[in-house]
């Protein structure tokens, strides 16, 4: 460990240092708090992402038993064409934000076709889009809870680490100081001690 100097110099600096790690301890709180509340509205928004998609497949399955006909091709009517997707920016974290998905116009016979096709493609399509939903929700989880983390260490770091140091330094500097000031103080009294024995030894050798 580096041995720090017990001097006036490194005490301004030390105090410098730990006035600034109090003024950014509050912002780095309020960020995490607001980290916190996301990520809480993050959860809720997800599970009901889950919920949705469970109840439209098992919808769809009760709806639609047909669909467990393989002779019935229906990969190529749902065909996704984008997701369209922006970026929330939350106190320097990054977070996607789902905005549409579209599919492509797939042209088919209907005449040659079942007539429950229609409702197994609208229904495919809505499946599709939920699931979609549910992993960008994931994905917005996964980033939330790794930017909580990552301001959890940092407010540990300036609440056990920097500001215990730098107060255990200053600390250490002022006692250092305040040591020294005495030890001068009584130097001085020796010295003025002696000044004043060495003045009066002519007028004692007079007598």
């Amino acid at each position: 460990m580096t041995r720090v100097s017990l001097n006036k110099s490194v005490l301004s600096r030390e105090s410098e240092k730990l006035a600034e790690y109090r003024r950014f301890l509050p912002s780095l709180e309020l960020k995490r708090r607001q980290v916190v509340a996301e990520r809480l509205k993050a959860r809720a928004h997800l599970a009901e992402c889950r919920t949705l998609l469970e109840n439209r497949l098992a919808e769809t399955a009760r709806d639609l038993p047909m669909l467990a006909n393989d002779e019935v091709a229906l990969d190529e009517l749902v065909v996704l064409e984008a997701v369209d997707l922006s970026t929330q920016n939350l106190s320097g974290t990054r977070l996607p934000v789902l905005k549409e998905v579209r599919f492509a116009e797939v042209a088919y016979a209907r005449l040659t076709r079942p007539h429950w096709v229609d409702a197994a493609v609208a229904a495919l399509r809505e499946a599709v889009g939920m699931r979609i939903a549910r992993d960008v929700a994931e994905r917005r989880m996964r980033e939330l809870e790794q930017a909580e983390a990552v301001i959890a260490r940092r407010v540990n770091l300036f609440e056990k680490v920097l500001i215990p140091r730098a107060q255990e330094t200053i600390r250490r500097i002022r006692m250092a100081l305040a040591d020294a000031e005495r030890e001068a103080v009584i130097r001085a009294k020796l010295s003025k001690r002696k000044t004043a024995a060495r003045a009066a030894e002519p007028r004692l050798s007079g007598l």
